[in-house]
């Protein structure tokens, strides 16, 4: 932990003052002189290295408890922005919102919101069909009973129709080389074949790894052969359009 979060830890009451010497790694009488020192010139968690002084921006360190005080024992259950304004109203303690809640974040009185993932935008289909082709195997007990099949399905990415599909025992080069020559001899050749990184489409030196394109397999040896490009996905939301179907 930083310095400042040990410090506001145990301003708030969340870990004794000797709890906190032990975890800086110094000694009771250390951490006496730097509350001592905190309480004399205040806290901001802002040093200026450069000018070896304290920030301007400073809050008393009797203010800096008061205010975790008050949210740990009497305002536990609100949100930040409705503790800053009773803060203001009802204790004339004026602080920005900003200070205030990166203060009871770090004091882990309440809890920093997660980064938002990655955005991932929708990707537009093919403007015509044959361009590309998904491929994948759903397994699953299909009659009921204990019996276990893979539905594998190919489908085209214009316009999601499907091409083909069959139970098989089991998603493999033999299952899968028998469907892409069915795709083929009824409906022509296609332009890419979308698929997972299995190890009948993709040679993956390392598990989590980007798939080694330059080593083909089985599958891919044939469809080089016909022209057409194989593309590895990396996520199931790259396949959004396969996994609904």
């Amino acid at each position: 932990m930083k310095a400042q979060e040990v410090i506001l830890k145990a301003a708030a009451g969340k870990l004794k003052w000797w709890e906190a010497a032990e975890i800086m790694g110094v000694t009771d009488r250390t951490m006496r002189r730097w509350r001592e020192r905190l309480n004399e010139h205040g806290y901001s968690g802002l040093w200026d290295y450069r000018k070896r002084s304290p920030s301007p921006k400073r809050v008393p360190m009797q203010t800096v408890e008061q205010v975790l005080h008050l949210y740990r024992e009497k305002y536990f259950d609100f949100n930040v922005q409705h503790f800053h304004e009773k803060l203001r109203e009802l204790h004339g303690i004026h602080l920005s919102y900003t200070w205030v809640k990166a203060a009871l974040q770090t004091a882990g009185l309440v809890k920093r919101r997660k980064k938002p993932g990655s955005h991932r935008k929708r990707r537009p289909r093919r403007a015509l069909p044959g361009m590309m082709l998904h491929i994948d195997g759903s397994d699953h007990r299909w009659f009921g009973d204990e019996r276990r099949y893979e539905l594998l399905v190919i489908l085209d990415d214009a316009n999601s129709e499907i091409y083909y599909a069959q139970l098989v025992e089991t998603e493999g080069t033999r299952s899968v080389m028998a469907a892409l020559r069915e795709v083929i001899e009824t409906r022509g050749l296609f332009c890419s074949l979308y698929s997972d990184r299995a190890g009948h489409f993709f040679v993956t030196p390392k598990r989590g790894e980007r798939a080694d394109v330059g080593r083909a397999t089985q599958v891919g040896r044939a469809l080089q052969e016909l022209g057409i490009r194989m593309i590895p996905a990396y996520s199931p939301q790259a396949r959004g359009r396969m996994e609904r179907s």
